[in-house]
């Protein structure tokens, strides 16, 4: 059930408001069928991104994948992290306060992982100001370096900052994309090689993009 109304939501509802409306751009991200299981990892802006993200995913896969979200921001009542959990298939986590091992969120992650799930990870840890990016905390290095054999798949996103900016709640239309790199294993399981790694995808993904972005202003 819940894999269908996560369809109708977001491959019926979403994606085309946000195509038509907002004027997202989706790249083809089929290929993801192919991938048994694997973390997206992508820039972070705008609260439109998990929505953008999870309405560019293939529609059978919607069900398999958890964005892990903020406890205190999507979970903050029971009412509230139900209603986060059943329609955006969130992973909460515990950001502030005590964290015993039941909230440990690397914990959390991984339990989700061994049970079958793929997730949606900002590396950042927090929302950043538009077409920035900030730097990438190492619990994705410590999460990649216990599941070698897991892809990751570096995402980048540019508009979404200028369409629904950090502290606002106007929606602009503004031209923003998707853009999907290819999926990788980590090639060290030292952490600070890892994370070597997945910046540089990240710089070689943001110069290539942001030209984009600069021609198309000029």
């Amino acid at each position: 059930m819940q894999s269908a109304v996560m369809q109708i939501i977001y491959k019926g509802i979403c994606h085309w408001f946000l195509k038509l409306i907002v004027g997202v751009q989706f790249t083809d991200c089929r290929f993801l069928r192919k991938e048994k299981q694997f973390i997206i990892l992508a820039n972070h802006n705008s609260h439109l991104d998990t929505l953008s993200l999870l309405s560019s995913l293939p529609g059978n896969l919607l069900w398999k994948v958890k964005p892990v979200a903020a406890e205190d921001y999507f979970g903050r009542t029971r009412f509230q992290a139900s209603m986060s959990n059943y329609f955006i298939n969130t992973l909460l986590i515990r950001r502030k306060g005590e964290k015993d091992s039941e909230h440990d969120p690397i914990r959390k992650m991984l339990e989700a992982i061994d049970a079958g799930y793929s997730l949606i990870l900002f590396p950042e840890g927090t929302r950043g100001k538009p077409e920035q990016m900030g730097k990438i905390k190492s619990g994705i290095a410590r999460i990649l370096s216990l599941r070698p054999e897991l892809k990751y798949v570096p995402v980048f996103m540019t508009g979404m900052g200028r369409s629904l900016p950090k502290g606002e709640l106007l929606l602009l239309p503004y031209k923003a994309s998707i853009h999907y790199g290819t999926p990788a294993l980590i090639k060290s399981t030292d952490t600070q090689e890892i994370l070597n790694q997945v910046t540089e995808d990240f710089e070689e993904m943001k110069e290539k993009y942001q030209v984009i972005i600069e021609e198309d202003e000029e």
